[in-house]
């Protein structure tokens, strides 16, 4: 039963579409935003995946060059500006706090 030749491609697409699930519900539950981003990239590819299955060939290479690909960067691009703003933001708020603490010891 094993052996038969329809058994691994169905367990490879439900194997496929299972992985699908939860990377999907990674990318919407988890809490650091690089590791959404990269799930999302990885989402991406294995919905693919599934097309190049699905014999869908076109819709797979749109979907690996515009859902993983582009988006991805995108995704990249704004939280590495994301987190150079936060320390900018983060640096001005100490030294405010740093020039208010030095201002109240010299009342």
């Amino acid at each position: 039963m094993v052996d038969s030749p329809s058994f691994w491609p169905t367990a490879f697409d439900g194997l496929l579409c299972l992985m699908i699930l939860l990377l999907g519900w990674r990318v919407v539950f988890t809490t650091d935003l690089f590791r959404a981003a990269l799930t999302f990239f990885v989402f991406g590819l294995l919905v693919s995946l599934a097309w190049v299955r699905l014999q869908a060939v076109d819709l797979a290479l749109a979907e690996a060059a515009i859902g993983a690909g582009l988006t991805g960067a995108l995704f990249l691009a704004a939280l590495s500006r994301l987190r150079r703003s936060s320390m900018r933001g983060n640096g001005r708020a100490s030294a405010e706090r740093d020039s208010a603490e030095g201002e109240s010891e010299k009342c």
